[in-house]
């Protein structure tokens, strides 16, 4: 068998307009769509370097449809840099990149192709003997199976199988394309690419099973270095290093606040936390979640003047680095059982001030308005998963604090 190398990657989600950021603050949001730009780029520059045998890219290209041709034309732009170097490119359609979704085409170069949607379909490097085998979507949701009509290996050939899944589940990834590693096992093949998953992942070793995790980090909930796959294969031995392409991350900062700790003591004790962060983001401009948690005698005091304790956050973070910027603050200041009795009663607040979670029927209404709020706001920016930016239950805290902020003041 020859020796190769080749470029796993996944997910690039051209195009997606980071809504949760956009709401919060426009700049950073404009920071991290450049970064997932600067992300391909940095691939391709890596493969273009390395001087790899071909590059596979297991689903989702594209975040959704185009609102115009711009993202189509950089893509193109920088695969054709991969014809010149004479890199073969196979792309799989994802879930939201499926043949439904995308009604916008820019004519690619003649090094990329593209699997079926239909049925699975083969592709062969014959001077390699590699064997690439795969199935896009059709439409945005894929409920049945795939992997399990995929054809019998190349004998004699490396084979690769391309899928982009769900696998048995991954949390919060929507379940599509549903396999086990076993069905997979099944088809006789030697690698796996998969996508789907935004999180690096080796799955399996035998065969090896790879998700590469996404190119750019797209919200605080995938933390961490993204990037792709480089795979080498030589005399059949299989080996792999990851790529990391991201130019910005997200991270998250939890702090504990003690009982008596003023605004002044908690905001020294976040600007402390801030220091191991700086070596984590390796030059990197960082989107930073703090989440203060813990009982507080002052509560109502830090509620009364949220957006100036905010304010003071994030210069506490520039203190610590000039490119961390504070995505959110989250304050989950229990209520002291000292002060609790004096908290204005004006306004229904008291049951909803100490509890811990929400009523069910309370969640219902509440997802069906963020619902109702998601299908107005502009360019589809409201589209995805957490269209406001954050989960139901973070949002009514958020408006639990509003309204006992405001009660505090009425007080």
């Amino acid at each position: 068998m020859s020796s190769f190398r080749f470029i796993h990657a996944a997910d690039l989600h051209l195009g997606s307009p980071f809504q949760g950021l956009a709401l919060k603050d426009a700049d950073l949001a404009e920071l991290f769509v450049e970064a997932s730009r600067k992300a391909f780029t940095a691939l391709v520059d890596e493969a273009v370097e390395r001087k790899v045998d071909f590059f596979i890219v297991a689903g989702d290209v594209y975040d959704g449809d185009w609102k115009d041709n711009k993202i189509g034309l950089f893509f193109n732009r920088e695969v054709a840099r991969l014809e010149r170097a004479s890199i073969p490119v196979f792309l799989l359609k994802g879930n939201h990149d499926a043949e439904s979704v995308i009604t916008k085409t820019i004519t690619l170069p003649k090094n990329v192709s593209e699997f079926p949607t239909g049925k699975p379909g083969t592709f062969r490097l014959e001077h390699l003997k590699v064997a690439l085998h795969g199935q896009g979507f059709a439409e945005r949701a894929a409920s049945e199976n795939l992997a399990l009509a995929y054809p019998a290996p190349e004998a004699g050939w490396f084979n690769i199988g391309v899928l982009h899944t769900s696998l048995t589940g991954r949390e919060p990834h929507a379940p599509y394309a549903p396999c086990s590693v076993d069905d997979l096992r099944s088809r006789g093949y030697d690698y796996w690419a998969l996508g789907h998953v935004h999180d690096f992942e080796i799955v399996a070793k035998d065969p090896l099973v790879v998700f590469p995790g996404n190119l750019q980090g797209r919200s605080i909930r995938e933390t961490g270095a993204k990037g792709a796959v480089l795979v080498t294969v030589e005399d059949g031995r299989i080996s792999y290093e990851r790529l990391i392409t991201d130019s910005a991350r997200f991270a998250e900062l939890p702090v504990a606040a003690e009982i008596d700790d003023t605004p002044a003591v908690l905001l020294r004790r976040i600007e402390d936390a801030l220091d191991p962060l700086v070596e984590a983001m390796e030059g990197r401009p960082l989107a930073l979640r703090v989440r203060v948690s813990g009982k507080s005698r002052h509560r109502n005091e830090f509620l009364a003047r949220v957006e100036d304790f905010r304010d003071e956050v994030q210069a506490a973070c520039h203190r610590g680095h000039g490119d961390i910027w504070l995505e959110k603050l989250e304050l989950r200041l229990a209520v002291d059982s000292s002060a609790a009795e004096h908290v204005p009663g004006t306004l229904g607040l008291d049951g909803l001030l100490v509890m811990d979670g929400f009523a069910p029927e309370l969640l219902e209404e509440a997802a069906a308005r963020v619902a109702e709020i998601a299908a107005r706001l502009p360019g589809g920016s409201g589209a995805g998963n957490l269209p406001l930016g954050d989960d139901i239950d973070v949002l009514l805290a958020e408006a639990r604090d509003l309204l006992l902020s405001r009660a505090a003041e009425a007080g």
